[in-house]
């Protein structure tokens, strides 16, 4: 799992960060923390005490068919906070969909849709913060400004 970990962010995620934008509201010095924070997980992703791997049961996995599975995995997320540990949702294993699912010994028939590397933080969590409304909800299009935000 590792190999193709590391090898998918070699290929696709640090080269999107290096060359890339922050996203709106991210401040230039965030965006390279997270990167940095992306580094260092993929470096050190087997070492992860637990994993979940967030599995259904069907045909072809397509954009939509997991969204049954998403809000359970960010309620696992928030239950791994609240008890203070440190736990991300990643599908980078996806681009090796195949290898990567078999490594796991995942049965014919059952798809991968998220993996939560879930352990102790290296520090403590600061507080988290949002970034304004105003950069995120529209009204009747994209970009038009949403009034009283």
């Amino acid at each position: 799992m590792q190999v193709y970990y590391k090898k998918a962010f070699d290929e696709t995620v640090g080269p999107r960060y290096l060359t890339g934008a922050p996203p709106p509201g991210q401040a230039e010095d965030r965006y390279r923390r997270t990167r940095a924070a992306n580094e260092y997980l993929t470096d050190h992703y087997h070492e992860a005490p637990v994993w979940i791997v967030a599995c259904l049961e069907g045909g072809s996995p397509t954009r939509s068919a997991g969204s049954s599975i998403y809000p359970a995995v960010q309620n696992m997320l928030l239950a791994a906070r609240a008890l203070g540990l440190g736990a991300t949702l990643t599908t980078r294993h996806l681009q090796y969909e195949q290898e990567t699912e078999a490594a796991m010994g995942i049965p014919p028939g059952f798809h991968s849709y998220a993996i939560l590397p879930i352990g102790h933080p290296m520090g403590r969590f600061g507080p988290l913060a949002r970034g304004p409304l105003a950069d995120v909800v529209y009204l009747d299009g994209w970009g038009k400004p949403y009034p009283g935000i």
